[in-house]
């Protein structure tokens, strides 16, 4: 196996050139495959979880004091 170096200057060409590498490979399928493997699918329920805050909302005197009123 021959051993290549690859001057990647940022993400999206390292990310090309992994896929490309992967595709040649493993081919379009194997590659798919093996990216499967490394998809979690997320967890909990984004729609729910999106609307809490952690901070309360401030109170309109406090609101009025940030803006010197």
């Amino acid at each position: 196996m021959i051993s290549t170096k690859l001057n990647i200057i940022n993400t999206a060409e390292l990310q090309k050139s992994g896929i490309g590498a992967l595709k040649d490979a493993l081919g379009v399928t194997g590659a798919l495959k093996f990216l499967e493997q490394f998809d979690r699918g997320g967890y909990g329920d984004y729609t729910a979880e999106k609307y809490i805050c952690e901070e309360p909302e401030p109170t309109d005197e406090e609101v009025r004091k940030m803006f010197g009123e």
